[in-house]
């Protein structure tokens, strides 16, 4: 199979999270190199590039010593709100995941580039039958959420039947250290994914049997 030709400018937007496939994102977009960006992409209907930060801060056009991880997702824009002059509410959802080719390279307005190639689509499958308590633990949180009001932390319909949905919510729920969120999310078998979440879960004392 051919791989997808790079991406020689994605627009990449440095966050101090990991957004996954299929995953949900909230920004709260002020500084004036983000508000052309979701402006250039509410137009074309293009996505821009969520990449975690290894280091420094999200804020600032020429924020110095700021490090990127090398895998980020894409993001397209679901839908935004203007809360007041100057800042924007936007609402995104995590597509394929991309590789950088190289280092990141700043415009004179602080918006960063990168040359990327995109990543293989984790394959669709079931989750193994031993992972069955962490498939019904998700599916409970859903329910009680529903029940008590509160929003669900995933955009659409739960897919308790794919292996790598499963997975990537519960890495986006679980407290662990972004580094090891990001680990995780790189990782190309979504069963692999789903054994270490399944074993996080059960040293917790979430999931047993």
């Amino acid at each position: 199979m051919n791989e997808p030709d790079p991406l020689p400018d994605l627009p990449l937007f440095p966050l101090g999270t990991v957004l996954f496939p299929g995953g949900r994102l909230s920004l709260k977009v002020f500084e004036a190199r983000y508000l052309d960006l979701m402006g250039r992409c509410l137009r074309s209907g293009e996505p821009f590039g969520v990449v975690a930060l290894r280091q420094g801060a999200e804020v600032g056009a020429k924020v110095p010593g700021q490090a990127m991880e090398a895998v980020g997702v894409l993001a397209r824009i679901d839908d935004v709100d203007a809360e007041r002059p100057g800042i924007l509410l936007v609402r995104c959802t995590g597509g394929q995941r991309f590789r950088l080719l190289a280092a990141p390279v700043q415009r004179s307005d602080g918006l960063w580039l990168g040359s990327a190639q995109l990543l293989p689509d984790d394959p669709g499958s079931e989750p193994e039958l031993a992972m069955a308590p962490t498939v019904q633990a998700l599916s409970q949180l859903a329910r009680n959420l529903e029940a008590s009001g509160a929003e669900c932390p995933w955009n659409g319909p739960a897919r308790l039947d794919d292996a790598a949905w499963v997975a990537n919510r519960w890495c986006e729920l679980l407290p662990i250290a972004l580094g090891t969120r990001q680990k995780l999310m790189e990782l190309e078998e979504p069963a692999a994914r789903l054994r270490l979440v399944d074993g996080f879960l059960r040293s917790r004392g979430v999931v047993k049997g």
